[in-house]
């Protein structure tokens, strides 16, 4: 799907901004944080704000477009990929990746809780990436 129909299918009006920053996201599965976004994109876009960079983000947050990543206490990240899945953040590395999620998570997301519906279940976990973890090996047998 093309960022401009992405924007369309979730009821946000499309501008030059929003579809850059849409096409980046989808383009760039790394998490990118709104500083990561506006660096990559303000030298092909001279208007192009810190602002509007955060408030588009909040926006496509709010209207599904793409999920809003709290994993770390420091920074917010986004992701495009709005498919049920969990992440993974390397404490040493700082690396986020998407990790498959259980059956069992989509259906606590489906039921309903004392009254309360969920429709949102976030899934994060921490520790050391597998290159990290390499990393160690390596520098222990040299």
């Amino acid at each position: 799907m093309k960022p401009y129909d992405r924007l369309i299918e979730h009821n946000i009006k499309p501008s030059m901004q929003r579809i850059a920053i849409m096409e980046f996201l989808m383009e760039h599965p790394i998490h990118p944080s709104a500083d990561d976004i506006y660096m990559a994109l303000s030298p092909s876009m001279p208007t192009l704000s810190k602002t509007t960079v955060y408030n588009t983000l909040k926006l496509f947050s709010e209207q599904g477009a793409a999920l809003m990543l709290t994993i770390d206490d420091k920074n917010t990240n986004f992701d495009a990929d709005t498919s049920m899945h969990s992440h993974f953040l390397c404490r040493r590395c700082g690396h986020i990746y998407d990790l498959k999620c259980p059956e069992t998570i989509k259906k606590v997301e489906q039921q309903e809780m004392e009254g309360h519906q969920v429709t949102e279940v976030h899934y994060y976990y921490k520790g050391i990436c597998k290159n990290c973890l390499s990393k160690d090996i390596e520098t222990r047998i040299d």
